[in-house]
């Protein structure tokens, strides 16, 4: 053979150089098995290779709870109806959080249920209004779960208001009711009832009673006390008072209630005691209805005063008895014409004999100038909701809706 011969230290290192390939790859084929689960002993002792440790791999977080909260009305949704559509409920877990609110941050009221299952509102939403729902629940392990929705609720076609008295910020007498006349005819009168929220200072009872089906009176069993301080929520947008007709009003007023004035007129002897606070102011003669004309019997409360007012027997179903341009001092006790007035006419009869279409008379002059006459007395001493209390007629006592005559029900008729 040609050439350098190889020496022995060039065909070692050959030789070293391929068994270290040779391990090499042994060492990758072999790793290759055991990634591929050909492990022994000592794999199934780390837990890479048996039954348990397959289970927990496949198990989803543990930090997710199971609880699984629900908002109706859906997200987004419009035209929602502004009683029973909103409801928030939990399954798998309990509800310990649920803020509603409106697009002023005002809250809307309502109840957990059900053991945490359940939450409704305690009453009705306002219409065309935006709102947010944010809910919370918990599952057995206390992991929390939450969802959030937005909805709108209807804007109606067709409402109505209350007019109420008395006025807010007004001082009356005790006698006095909140009264409030709709201006459509009511025919879910609960719905409407629950939507007027009235608190007292000092507390006392206060129940509304309905008088027919476009008005509602509210007052305590007896007297209201003087001083008392009442304040009324009339929460009304949004309540269905009739199908298809909701209320558009949400407004608070507040009132005083001033001394307790209480008056007599004893149509048999032709006298008004004055009382207030318990004590006697005075005592005054009057006229009150001839036969035929007799003065309503009971108790009355003065609704409207009026320096001078035209009193004409015609709007009063007497057709032209009477029409007087010029009535002083005067203030109404029934809607049916009925008033305690100044009479500058009547000459001797006041303290002697009852001369009147009804009305109650108080000794007057012409044009109500002097304030020294009975009539102006009785007037610069009186307020709206003081009681006038009418004894001894020939008439039945007078209807309790005829005015704010509510005080002639018992307190059974009245929360009846």
């Amino acid at each position: 053979m040609n050439g350098r011969p190889i020496s022995g230290a060039s065909v070692d290192a050959r030789t070293h150089r391929s068994r270290g390939v040779l391990a090499l790859l042994l060492g990758v084929l072999l790793l290759a098995l055991t990634a591929c689960g050909g492990g022994g002993d000592s794999d199934r002792e780390a837990g890479s290779g048996d039954a348990k440790g397959s289970e927990s791999s496949g198990t989803a977080d543990t930090r997710v709870s199971r609880a699984v909260v629900r908002i109706a009305p859906e997200d987004g949704a419009r035209d929602v109806e502004t009683t029973g559509a909103l409801k928030v409920t939990a399954a798998k877990g309990k509800l310990t959080e649920v803020r509603v609110e409106d697009t002023k941050g005002n809250a809307v009221k309502g109840g957990i249920t059900d053991g945490g299952a359940t939450w409704t509102p305690s009453s009705h939403l306002a219409a065309a209004t935006k709102y947010t729902v944010h809910a919370v629940a918990e599952d057995s392990g206390g992991r929390e779960a939450a969802e959030e929705s937005a909805f709108t609720t209807l804007t109606p076609k067709n409402t109505f208001v209350g007019i109420y008295s008395p006025e807010d910020g007004s001082t009356v007498g005790v006698g006095m009711p909140f009264s409030v006349r709709f201006t459509r005819g009511i025919t879910h009168p609960d719905a409407v009832e629950k939507a007027i929220r009235i608190t007292t200072e000092p507390a006392v009872a206060v129940e509304g009673h309905w008088f027919g089906n476009d008005r509602l009176d509210f007052r305590p069993e007896e007297y209201w006390a003087a001083g008392t301080k009442v304040t009324v929520r009339l929460d009304l947008d949004g309540v269905e008072g009739r199908p298809g007709v909701y209320g558009k009003q949400a407004k608070t007023v507040a009132f005083t209630i001033g001394r307790r004035q209480v008056s007599t007129v004893d149509a048999k002897t032709h006298k008004m005691t004055v009382k207030r606070d318990g004590e006697v102011l005075k005592t005054l003669p009057v006229t009150t209805g001839k036969p035929g004309y007799d003065t309503w019997n009971g108790r009355m409360v003065i609704s409207e005063r009026l320096k001078v007012t035209r009193m004409n027997g015609e709007t009063v179903g007497y057709g032209g008895e009477y029409d007087i341009k010029d009535v002083p001092h005067a203030q109404r006790l029934t809607d049916s014409g009925t008033f305690i007035h100044g009479n500058y006419w009547g000459g001797g009869t006041f303290g002697n004999y009852n001369s009147s279409h009804g009305c109650i008379g108080l000794r007057d002059v012409r044009g109500g100038w002097d304030a020294k006459v009975a009539a102006a007395w009785f007037f610069d001493h009186s307020i709206t909701g003081d009681v006038v209390v009418v004894k001894n007629s020939h008439d039945k006592t007078v209807a309790p809706d005829n005015g704010y005559n509510g005080w002639n029900m018992s307190w059974a008729d009245w929360t009846k």
